[in-house]
């Protein structure tokens, strides 16, 4: 091969003796040449060590780059760890694939979106990003933008009820007004412990809009309506949707006095450690203790007895947030959940 040189467009055209547009055609236009002058053209640039025009270059002036950056709620470690968070990416990946778009995963730990915003042409941002700074930067910044789980009032969002899914769940498990009802919460505050969250404001969480609070109001409407009062200190605050951590909840609440006998968690990977745990100590599902959950992953039905959850359809919402990138849609879908009636409860 000839000795490596910095090569362009113009300077590999001069070399080879043909037009810029030549060469460019050979690259990007095939059927502007015959299959035989373009191979001859694409050789002698690969024996020269030219690989083709600037793509970046190409797309600056395009002003389209087929890339979007899916902006994760947390690390993109612990995102593709998750089953709902991975199918959701998965639903999001088949369609962009299809229309030949890229995809780049963006942590919504990162300190600011403008480092990517210019090789991009827009945004799925799955959940809710911890980091403030991110949403304002959301809301303010000049390219598409669809959310998921949580909605910034300028673009499309997707999302479930999830108010709704976590009333009716609730209201499966609370079957007396006798019941002892705890609740297990996904990251109800900004904190990295598994904690009791002693105080949480009414009023404050018909404001938000995170998932977890969400969920809370749902789970707080039922046990009211079924005329049962919460103790205060029978919720919990679980830092992430790990066995790990939901396990320190689940033994710090098994072992309260007087034990619950109602656990309402947010998600199926809390739900599923109480479930363990509580078989651990000898006690019956759901004789002794009903259980549910939240999502619907396929290990909560392999438990036994199977988990009483909420299923969300996560791909059909990966594929619904693409397809709305790609219509340049600016309205918010709601998409359907199922009740799925296990033996936990």
């Amino acid at each position: 091969m000839t000795e490596s040189k910095h090569w362009t467009l113009k300077s590999i055209a001069q070399e080879l003796g043909v037009s810029n547009a030549t060469v460019s055609n050979a690259f990007n236009r095939p059927d502007q040449l015959s299959e035989k002058r373009r191979n001859e053209i694409l050789a002698a640039c690969t024996e020269l060590g030219y690989l083709g025009p600037n793509k970046a270059a190409r797309s600056l002036r395009r002003g389209k780059f087929d890339t979007v950056a899916l902006v994760l709620s947390d690390s993109v470690s612990y995102m593709v760890s998750d089953p709902v968070a991975s199918k959701f990416m998965k639903g999001v990946a088949e369609v962009l694939e299809q229309h030949k778009i890229n995809l780049l995963l963006f942590s919504g730990s990162a300190e600011s979106v403008n480092g990517v915003s210019d090789f991009v042409d827009g945004f799925i941002c799955y959940g809710r990003p911890r980091n403030g700074v991110l949403v304002d930067q959301l809301k303010q910044i000049k390219k598409k933008v669809v959310t998921v789980d949580f909605n910034i009032h300028r673009s499309a969002s997707v999302s479930i009820d999830n108010r709704r899914g976590a009333y009716d769940v609730a209201s499966l498990a609370i079957q007396s007004t006798e019941d002892r009802v705890a609740i297990l919460g996904l990251r109800l505050l900004d904190t990295h412990l598994t904690c009791r969250v002693y105080d949480f404001d009414s009023d404050a969480m018909e404001l938000d809009t995170s998932i977890a609070h969400q969920r809370l109001q749902g789970y707080i409407d039922a046990i009211s309506d079924k005329q049962i009062s919460l103790s205060p200190d029978r919720v919990w605050n679980i830092p992430e949707s790990k066995s790990d951590f939901a396990t320190i909840g689940a033994k710090e609440a098994l072992s309260s006095n007087p034990r619950p006998n109602v656990f309402l968690c947010m998600s199926d990977l809390i739900a599923l450690a109480v479930m363990r745990e509580a078989l651990q100590r000898g006690l019956r599902i759901p004789e002794d203790i009903r259980v549910v959950g939240f999502d619907g992953i396929e290990e909560a039905q392999r438990m036994v007895p199977a988990l009483t959850t909420v299923y969300q359809h996560s791909e059909q919402k990966g594929r619904q947030a693409a397809q709305m990138f790609i219509d340049d849609a600016h309205h918010a879908e709601i998409l359907d959940y199922e009740l799925v009636r296990g033996a936990s409860c």
